[in-house]
């Protein structure tokens, strides 16, 4: 009802001005160019490599990042800082700011020395990745919690002071929300496949998370781990994040449009957005509402071939298209008879519709695929793993269309790509070559190549649609969980861990990967790449942080 509300009484778009009143990012190349720079260092290290500092000017709401060389120097490129008071922040795991939090920028600015101090609390640091490397345990026990990223970090849990009993209690409370959840709002489903866990299964997560959290004891009797900096390459990089106008958004996909606006859906609220990163200027617009009973949010958004922009509307029961130029939604519900309170529809494929006037959208209730015809507005379903032998979980998650619209989709519940024959709705399954691979999300590119994540093998992967074999990349830092894939122009490798804060470029030719600090928690899903720039741009929402996150590699 309060999404209803909010709606009803939101008759327009609403649009809002990232920068301070008066002023725009673009001004900042016709004033003088404002000069910040210095070097960062710690009695314990002396000069640092590989520290994140951030500044933001009074007023906005854009924080752009540099790193620290070999030699702890920073430097902010010319005409990216407006002359003005700036906030300092800094991200290097361990430490904390101990020198000036304020500094005023100007075009013949001083160099400034950036001061560390061992940090205090060096738990409300880590990331669910460095908790993994902290926690004793298997790597199976381990995995069992990284569900629990999607909603928080790992310090929640592994802080809490439950024991295996009611630990039990609290997992069972938490198969009941739907997945746009944080703690600060909470969304109860009414059905769903992942209410049904039994408690012989949660059990032992419970007393392992009993295990390794405060339920025993006052501290943890295990060191706290954390990554060590990234050096070298990773600290050639530019890092812009905008802060969206409401501080609870949940920006998932972060598409860019011809014009170069980055699009972005929302996983908990009924709204999708336009970030104009010339002027800073964001427009968001409300989704109408299909099942108001349902918690609101969506997941997929995907371009068609005329610039129209579908929407996979999750809990609310089907699929919309949005039209930017007149800015009018048409929703597409699910029919009656397959409608139902366990219905799910996160991804929608559009891309190749214009081949046959189809498109395809996931159905994780099932686990299965509908296809809708655009021109009798009439639904299809293909449940793939109905043959299958029980005792294994399956799911359909990401799914990509080849030239043909011929549809793959992944089951991130086992290690299973599909494929169903647009024509013949014959249905194929490939296995992975790594076990238990969860694959996820991923890109088709041109060739008919299939990109994707195998999310706990902490891998990426290539299936090449024509031959039908797969080639799998590792990544280099574990239970990294990376989410997407793209590949750039030059054909290198682009994704982020949901668990590290980390973006990752690997070269498939060499397999040499090279990351970079992003400067807050942030929990990556979908990723982009904008091929217009040289080199490339990096896109990602920051699903946990309200802010949608540029990366620009200097080389």
């Amino acid at each position: 009802m309060k999404i209803r509300r909010l709606l009803l009484a939101t008759a327009s778009a609403m649009t809002f001005t990232l920068t301070a009143a008066g002023t725009h990012w673009c001004t900042a190349t016709a004033q003088t160019a404002a000069v910040l720079s210095g070097q960062v260092s710690s009695a314990e290290e002396n000069l640092m490599e590989g520290v994140v500092v951030s500044a933001k000017k009074a007023g906005s709401t854009i924080t752009v990042s540099v790193i620290s060389d070999a030699q702890g120097n920073f430097s902010f490129p010319s005409g990216r800082l407006e002359p003005g008071s700036y906030t300092l922040r800094i991200r290097a795991a361990g430490y904390e700011l101990d020198g000036p939090k304020t500094v005023d920028v100007g075009p013949q600015g001083a160099p400034l020395a950036i001061k560390l101090r061992k940090a205090k609390n060096v738990a409300a640091q880590l990331t669910s990745t460095e908790w993994l490397m902290s926690i004793p345990g298997t790597v199976e026990q381990k995995n069992m919690l990284d569900r629990c990223t999607s909603c928080h970090t790992l310090e929640r849990p592994i802080k809490s002071t439950y024991d295996a009993d009611a630990m039990t209690g609290v997992l069972q409370r938490m198969a009941s929300y739907s997945p746009g959840t944080t703690p600060l709002e909470p969304h109860k489903r009414l059905d769903g496949r992942s209410m049904d866990v039994p408690t012989d299964r949660l059990r032992p997560r419970a007393e392992f998370i009993a295990s390794i959290n405060l339920s025993q004891q006052e501290t943890w009797a295990y060191p706290l781990k954390t990554l060590p900096r990234l050096k070298g390459r990773s600290t050639h990089v530019i890092i812009t994040e905008y802060d969206l106008p409401r501080p609870t958004a949940m920006p998932h996909d972060v598409i860019l449009d011809r014009s170069g606006n980055a699009w972005y859906s929302d996983f908990g609220h009924q709204f999708v957005g336009k970030l104009e990163p010339k002027t800073g200027k964001v427009t968001e617009y409300p989704v109408p509402v299909l099942k108001a009973e349902q918690p609101p949010g969506n997941l997929d958004i995907e371009f068609d071939k005329t610039g129209n922009l579908w929407i996979g509307l999750m809990l609310q029961a089907g699929i919309a298209k949005f039209d930017p130029k007149t800015e009018q939604f048409t929703m597409i519900p699910l029919p009656k008879d397959i409608n139902n309170n366990a219905s799910q529809q996160a991804m929608v494929m559009p891309s190749s519709s214009e081949v046959d006037g189809k498109v395809w959208m996931n159905s994780v209730g099932i686990p299965g695929v509908h296809r809708l015809d655009l021109a009798s507005m009439k639904f299809e379903t293909f449940v793939p793993y109905k043959d299958l032998a029980r005792g294994q979980d399956h799911s359909v998650y990401g799914i990509k269309a080849d030239s043909q619209n011929n549809l793959f989709f992944f089951d991130f519940s086992a290690d299973l790509v599909g494929k169903i024959d647009a024509k013949s709705g014959q249905i194929n399954l490939f296995k992975t070559p790594t076990p238990n691979s969860n694959p996820r999300r991923g890109y088709m590119d041109q060739q008919d190549r299939l990109w994707f994540t195998e999310y706990r093998a902490n891998k990426l992967a290539m299936l090449d649609t024509r031959t039908e074999k797969f080639t799998e990349w590792a990544l280099p830092t574990p239970f990294t969980y990376p989410y997407d894939v793209i590949p750039d122009r030059n054909g290198e490798l682009w994704t982020a861990g949901m668990s590290t804060d980390r973006v990752v470029r690997l070269d498939p030719k060499t397999g040499q990967t090279t990351e970079y600090q992003l400067p807050r928690n942030t929990n990556v899903r979908r990723v982009f790449v904008d091929n217009s720039t040289t080199p490339v741009t990096f896109w990602a929402g920051g699903n946990h942080s309200a802010e949608i996150v540029k990366v620009e590699p200097l080389d």
